[in-house]
């Protein structure tokens, strides 16, 4: 009479633990498949994050300076003497080695000058004698997606250790501030507040005032290269396509230089009606109306950086 309460107990207790059991390896499972090996030490997340620095050099197509010949868009016309620091920060994420996206500010000052083009002044069209000068700081913080094909499309598997040097693709887009300014007497002196080319004046009705905040689009490539599983040290070169042909605060004509007085006064007036025209004598193209820079391209910026990066989530075994 006793036993068969016994059995249900005892077959009640069985598929309890065979139900535990079974939701255990169900849970453990997927668990246990979000890890591989990195290297021999350690695991490898599916998702790892990322933290760096990064130092390197920043340079600017403009309008002003260049090199020999008519000024024209990308690397024909890229002086390297004009070349400055930059750095920054990131943080980024990594899914297996393949894809991730990185926020990253970046800090730096381009510049460049006319008179750079001393040595072939002949061959420039007038840009030597048109002697303008600029420099800008930027400051920029863009999100970016970073793409690693030898990852994506080999056998790259949980049984193969992942390279030990990565190339990679990035692309994305951004948002930066910059601030022309201009050489006087030693000084340099903000160039947006001066109207150079009559932006904003009502006899210039084509000429808006341009923001000193734009969007940015970044495209470029780079290789990682793992130093330690915690570490990591990249090379980057990083093209910024921008929506603006002021980064330098020239772009299209010279105005009516007796306009400044209309819409400045004081110190402005007396900046704005100086570093509008610093042309050389004999300049040909220095008077109202006359070509102070081409609106048919809009300026650029690059850097190349170096970056240390400090992995977060691949374990030791």
């Amino acid at each position: 009479m006793k036993t068969e309460p016994i059995k249900y107990t005892f077959l009640n207790m069985k598929i309890k633990i065979f139900f535990i059991a079974f939701i255990f390896i169900a849970i453990s499972t997927p668990l246990k498949a979000q890890y591989y090996f990195y290297d021999g030490n350690y695991y490898e997340s599916d998702l790892f994050y990322e933290v760096g620095f990064s130092a390197g050099a920043i340079n600017a197509l403009t309008d002003i300076g260049g090199r020999r010949g008519i000024g024209t868009r990308g690397l024909k016309d890229f002086n390297i003497k004009t070349t400055n620091i930059s750095g920054g920060a990131f943080f980024g994420a990594m899914y297996k080695n393949m894809v991730g996206f990185r926020l990253e500010a970046t800090f730096g000052t381009v510049r460049s000058w006319d008179s750079i083009l001393v040595k072939v002044a002949p061959t420039t069209n007038e840009r030597y004698e048109r002697n303008l000068s600029f420099k800008t700081p930027i400051s920029e913080v863009v999100l970016i997606a970073e793409i690693h094909p030898f990852e994506m499309f080999g056998n790259y598997n949980q049984d193969k250790f992942p390279p030990v040097v990565s190339p990679y693709i990035v692309a994305g887009i951004g948002f930066f501030h910059f601030r022309p300014q201009g050489k006087l007497n030693g000084t340099f002196v903000d160039l947006r507040p001066l109207h150079t080319e009559g932006e904003g004046f009502a006899e210039y009705p084509n000429k808006k005032e341009y923001s000193l905040n734009q969007i940015n689009i970044p495209l470029g490539f780079g290789a990682r290269y793992d130093i330690t599983p915690k570490l990591n040290i990249r090379a980057e070169l990083m093209h910024r396509i921008l929506f603006t042909d002021y980064l330098d605060d020239v772009s299209t004509r010279y105005i009516n230089p007796a306009l400044f007085s209309k819409y400045l006064s004081g110190t402005q007036l007396a900046d704005a009606i100086q570093l509008h025209d610093r042309s050389k004598p004999g300049a040909q193209t220095a008077h109202p109306d006359g070509i102070r820079g081409d609106p048919t391209h809009n300026d650029a910026y690059l850097t190349f950086s170096i970056k240390l990066g400090f992995t977060i989530g691949r374990e030791r075994r």
